[in-house]
């Protein structure tokens, strides 16, 4: 009598549970993701108002200034450098108000170049609740010297 060996079992492994967990997790990070405050900066603290409000369309086009202070670890100003600061501007680093010129040019000149009016362009200024606004009118009086015409300012909605 013939004794047949039988063939290896080689275990195949389902990948559709791991290909559904996957996609889910994407999905769920899509979802919570705020692509809002992508361009935020976590030093400013913003300032509340009753009359605060989400706006009603998104814009086309935004450049978004951050001004605040650069902080300690415990939220206070450091006091080696008391003064506002326009943040993260690229390559800049942070900049103080009055050499924000440079920025702001660098700026209208990149949407010149990609053929966008400085009219339809948004300048949202985020700025911290402690900024004097003097400070934050000579930054509007620097970008309108840049010919920026629309102006934004964030602040938090109080609770009510």
């Amino acid at each position: 009598m013939r004794v047949k060996s039988p063939e290896p079992n080689v275990a195949e492994v389902d990948m559709t549970p791991m290909i559904d967990i996957v996609f889910q997790l994407i999905a769920f990070f899509m979802v919570i993701t705020n692509f809002e405050n992508t361009r935020a900066d976590e030093r400013v603290k913003l300032p509340i108002d009753a009359i605060a409000r989400p706006i009603e369309a998104p814009r086309d086009k935004d450049l978004v200034l951050n001004v605040g202070y650069n902080r300690l670890a415990d939220g206070t100003i450091d006091p080696d450098f008391p003064d506002p600061l326009v943040l993260n501007t690229v390559p800049d680093g942070d900049v103080s108000i009055d050499r924000a010129d440079s920025v702001l040019a660098r700026e209208a000149r990149g949407f010149q170049d990609e053929g966008t009016k400085l009219e339809d362009v948004t300048v949202v200024i985020r700025s911290d609740a402690e900024v004097p606004s003097g400070q934050i009118q000579q930054l509007i009086a620097k970008a309108q010297a840049e010919q920026f015409t629309m102006f934004a300012v964030k602040a938090q909605q109080a609770e009510e």
